[in-house]
């Protein structure tokens, strides 16, 4: 009987020393190292790694499938994928649609049933029931990859131009639908990025690029911007050229024509910050531009031109932006009319105008506020709305009487209201479906103060009973840049993290536009470094409040938001205990030799300018690994093609990561498939990105998924 229990307990005390035994580590495929070597102003740069540059390789193509496979080996390790995988379907499965929009005596927008992998476009009459599909992209590609990137509707009512992008490409491919006969006529359009349609009688103009002349599409430098004008029926070849300027390659310009078709606006573009305008009659035999604005070291975009007056938007001269009148007789800035301006606490953000008023959206702490004017600038009401969260919408034809707005906040799914504009009342329009208990959660904004003194605010949201005892799963996610503000909205996936006693945050660092550009100009060119701050200060305040510890931390970014993450790692390993840099921009010395990336030098400052490339070069995530580090847990994500930031930069950080991973933590890399910068992605692609993200999240942090 002794015997019997002693064996027993030895027994008992194998399966527990067996269950808490630590995986082996892992071991990463051999990724070969070649010598090149680059100097910049006398400093000599190793990148051996350079070949996997070249995406349409053997070895690289290689390269791709052993991550792959060793990602697949290690997410097989988590218990929880298949439940988390099961919850996500639950989470999305339910019908939601759009903002509706009017046109003529039909509106029109977009439905998903919840599953289906792309929206499909239907209308009703303006006072009918019954919705009829107009396009479904759905069918287009059988798996999803094709989506729709943009309508546009001619103004005499004839045709619906669309554009499609395909695998996630930002090239798109333009056709034109006969709106009485519903079908989509002959012409077809390609090699058209980053422009839409602006119709000019029965035809529209368009930006396009040549088209490129080898198997690199999606990588070389995308240059020689020019404007055409395309008539309904014509082929493309016949298209009439508006506009090219062959001294500047590298300015990318685009074209607007009023909605009465009287002018035609030129914006040229020298990055992603800052552009001129100049206007002409919109006659394509006799087009001479006359300039608004002849420099490119501010904004302005125009609203609409109504009976000889110009509406725009501008940040010149305004720090928090202001609305502009403009009299094309007189088009100096110094006859322009102010009628809005923003300020300090509350940022002008956008203007439409809707039944004869301005609808002017402001944010102030990042949260919306809509204010209506009339035409000449008066102030006539501040619009009710549902709650404290994001609002859009607000868009329409200059007679409507009515338009629509969407509100949602990370904790409240997006509901859908139509706004009478004479009585000021909204009604629900579309309520949500969503089966998330918005009730039992706590969303609050709270500051802390960066490494400079700076307050920063932060979004926090969580379940209202559950305990803060520091070790909270807990996702901060930041991006910091290009004067985009990081707006606290609904988003399925991080419902997934709440409902599991979890804690999502949203920290607004420097570089976005929350609060006017000179929030922006602090977290661009060589003040990119109080982004990193503010980000790190941002988790430090997390653990200092009782949120959560290094231990239960994940940090996620995309695209720019992923060069935060790759800079903050290396300048603080022990921040987390798992992180997630996501498309990101990771090797800040070679990103100007790729696709758009050039234009990012107003954001970040070129390597030819010796003070702006030791800026590069002090943060860049691949040049400053930290050798024989101990970095987190980390999960970084790509696609086998991306032409904005080409996949090089993922693929070189992953080698050099685990090459100086000295610590038990995995360095993983997902290389998605046909997702491209992640714009018109499949639902089932997103459903599958986050199983895996969020398995290796809980699996990491050793929490259970309930």
């Amino acid at each position: 009987m002794k015997n019997s229990y002693v064996m027993l307990l030895l027994l008992t005390v194998a399966v527990i020393a067996l269950h808490n035994l630590k995986p082996e580590k892992v071991k990463y495929p051999t990724t070969k190292k070649e010598l090149v070597v680059d100097t910049y102003f006398d400093t000599t740069i190793v990148d051996p790694y350079r070949w996997l540059e070249d995406e349409y390789s053997k070895d690289t193509k290689s390269w791709v499938v052993k991550q792959n496979s060793l990602t697949d080996s290690y997410m097989r390790r988590s218990r929880d994928i298949r439940k988390i995988k099961h919850r996500l379907k639950d989470v999305w499965n339910y019908p939601f649609q759009s903002i509706p929009f009017q046109k003529d005596d039909k509106i029109y927008y977009f439905s998903n049933s919840g599953l289906q992998n792309q929206s499909v476009l239907k209308s009703q009459n303006i006072n009918g029931k019954d919705p009829i599909t107009i396009l479904d992209p759905n069918k287009l590609s059988l798996d999803g990859t094709v989506s729709l990137s943009g309508l546009y509707f001619s103004n005499n009512k004839k045709y619906m131009g669309y554009g499609l992008n395909k695998s996630g490409s930002d090239w798109q491919e333009f056709y034109i639908m006969d709106i009485k006969s519903g079908k989509t006529i002959s012409d077809q359009l390609k090699w058209i990025k980053f422009s839409g349609m602006s119709w000019n009688g029965n035809g529209f103009y368009y930006s396009r690029m040549p088209e490129p002349q080898n198997e690199k599409r999606l990588t070389e430098l995308n240059s020689h911007s020019k404007i055409y004008y395309h008539k309904v029926g014509t082929s493309q070849e016949e298209d009439d050229l508006i506009y090219y300027d062959p001294d500047n390659p590298f300015i990318f310009a685009s074209a607007y024509a009023s909605d009465d078709e009287k002018y035609i606006f030129l914006y040229r573009y020298k990055g992603t910050y800052g552009n001129s305008l100049s206007f002409s009659i919109a006659d394509n035999s006799n087009i001479k531009w006359t300039h608004i604005v002849e420099d490119m070291d501010s904004e302005i975009n125009i609203i609409k031109h109504i009976n000889g007056s110009i509406y725009g938007v501008t940040d010149r001269n305004a720090p928090f932006k202001k609305i502009v009148l403009i009299d094309p007789r007189y088009p100096a800035e110094e006859n322009w009319e102010s009628l809005v301006e923003g300020n300090e606490g509350e940022v002008l953000e956008t203007a439409n105008i809707v039944g004869g008023n301005l609808f002017v959206h402001f944010t102030k702490d990042v949260i919306s506020i809509w204010k209506i004017y009339d035409l000449k600038g008066n102030y006539i009401r501040t619009v009710d709305l549902p709650g404290k969260g994001i609002v859009n919408g607000f868009r329409g034809k200059i007679d409507q009487s009515r338009t629509w707005y969407s509100f949602n906040n990370i904790i409240t799914p997006l509901t859908i209201y139509e706004y009478d504009i004479s009585s000021n009342r909204s009604k629900v329009y579309a309520s949500s479906k969503s089966k998330f208990s918005s009730d039992e959660y706590i969303l609050k904004q709270e500051f802390y103060d960066s490494k400079d003194g700076k307050k920063i605010p932060i979004f926090i949201a969580h379940k209202k009973d559950v305990d803060l005892d520091n070790k909270r799963p807990t996702l901060l996610y930041g991006y910091g840049g290009f004067n985009i503000s990081i707006k606290p909205t609904f988003q399925k996936q991080n419902t997934i993290i709440l409902e599991n006693n979890g804690v999502f945050a949203i920290a607004n660092i420097r570089g976005g536009g929350e609060y006017g550009e000179k929030w922006h100009r602090d977290g661009m060119l060589l003040n990119k470094q109080n982004v990193f701050d503010d980000f790190i200060y941002a988790a430090q305040y997390l653990f200092k409040k009782g949120y959560t510890d290094n231990n239960h931390l994940a940090i996620r970014g995309g695209s720019n938001g992923g060069l935060l993450i790759g800079a903050v790692l290396n300048q603080y390993p022990g921040i987390c205990k798992v992180a997630f840099p996501e498309v990101g921009v990771m090797d800040m010395l070679r990103y100007e030799k790729f696709t758009i990336g050039y234009a990012w030098a107003t954001e970040y400052g070129s390597i030819m300018d010796q003070q702006h490339f030791y800026n590069l070069l002090s943060y860049s995530p691949i040049h400053n690994v930290v050798k024989n580090g101990r970095y987190p847990s980390t999960l970084i994500y790509t696609a086998d093609h991306d032409d904005r930031v080409v996949p090089a930069h993922s693929f070189k950080y992953a080698a050099t990561l685990q090459n100086v991973q000295s610590g038990d933590d995995p360095i993983l890399i997902r290389i998605g498939k046909k997702t491209g910068h992640g714009s018109g992605k499949s639902t089932s692609a997103i459903i599958n990105e986050y199983t895996e993200k969020w398995g290796f999240m809980f699996y990491e942090m050793g929490v259970k998924f309930n």
